[in-house]
């Protein structure tokens, strides 16, 4: 998705959910000074990691469960929270982690270290974040924005973690698709965050996975 596709979809997000624009243009000029001096992950580097099969780990509580039924090989993108579970049930480092930092610090940080390539996004409210955070990755990353992109920043479009992991997949070439741990309905209870928000953002994802995403891919 490019970012004359992607625009339109993104100013009905700010409408729906009251977003400010300047502070996501403001986060991502943060983020393009934070990694402006540092080695950063091309697409097309990141695309000769992967094959034409990839499977993206979302952060559901069924996670766990549909990962021992399936197994956990090939290529693996893990959206945020999920990386936590990767790693410690199933002594697995992502290949690609896309996160805008809300996950668990120390394991995104174990993960980078360990080879995973971070797709850290920039919008208005993880600032303090980007902050804090950002100098401390050691590992390759990869900095995205959901406004227009500009100097080391990139935006193939998406809102939450798990769509923008499922359209960056799509945007290195994936053929095949899996999703795990994807549930619309059900949003894993985070202290501090409203569920009735998370499941209004769940159904964006919902929308731009499987109306935008999946679909289109199948009729091309």
């Amino acid at each position: 998705m490019n970012f004359a596709e992607w625009e339109p979809i993104y100013q009905q997000i700010v409408t729906d959910f009251k977003f400010s624009r300047e502070q996501d243009e403001a986060a991502a000029r943060l983020l393009n000074e934070l990694v402006a001096s540092r080695e950063s992950m091309s697409p097309d580097r990141l695309r000769l990691r992967i094959g034409k099969e990839i499977t993206v780990c979302g952060d559901a509580l069924s996670l766990e469960a549909e990962l021992r039924q399936r197994g956990v090989g090939g290529t693996i993108m893990a959206a945020d929270g999920a990386t936590s579970t990767l790693l410690h049930t199933f002594g697995r480092v992502p290949d690609i982690i896309v996160t805008d930092l809300d996950g668990d610090i120390a394991d995104l940080m174990s993960a980078n270290a360990q080879g995973a390539v971070l797709i850290i996004h920039a919008h208005g409210d993880n600032m303090d974040a980007l902050r804090k955070y950002v100098p401390r990755f050691s590992g390759l990353v990869m900095a995205t924005t959901q406004v227009r992109p500009f100097g080391h920043l990139y935006n193939f479009g998406g809102f939450t973690d798990g769509d923008r992991a499922v359209i960056l997949a799509k945007h290195l070439g994936a053929m095949n698709i899996q999703l795990v741990g994807f549930d619309f309905d059900t949003p894993r209870p985070k202290e501090g965050r409203s569920i009735e928000n998370k499941k209004r953002k769940l159904a964006w994802a919902r929308h731009l996975i499987y109306d935008l995403t999946l679909a289109k891919a199948e009729t091309t």
